[in-house]
């Protein structure tokens, strides 16, 4: 059984810390793909990106040009990474 406690979840006996989930809304240019999924391959945790009902992994050029690029993107994941999160800031919407 699997209860949430805040950011711990407690599962089978054991307590688990569960980190918190960033968000960052971003603008990309096609342009821009390349440099964002170099930046995104230095983290070593999961990225996400998407819009609406749309989620790809944020390490892939071909699914993020496969998105809408005209739209707003929400870049997900649960990590830290400063030169990362600097990138984002430089991208955002």
């Amino acid at each position: 059984m699997i209860y949430g406690f805040g950011n711990a979840v407690y599962k089978k006996g054991c307590l688990i810390m569960v980190k918190e989930r960033i968000q960052h809304v971003i603008k990309l240019s096609p342009s821009q793909v390349k440099d964002f999924v170099r930046a995104a391959e230095k983290c070593d945790f999961d990225i996400d990106i998407s819009y609406g009902h749309v989620v790809v992994d944020a390490k892939s050029i071909l699914g993020i040009l496969g998105l809408d690029l005209t739209r707003k993107l929400t870049v997900s994941f649960f990590g830290q990474n400063e030169d990362f999160e600097s990138y984002l800031a430089g991208v955002a919407v």
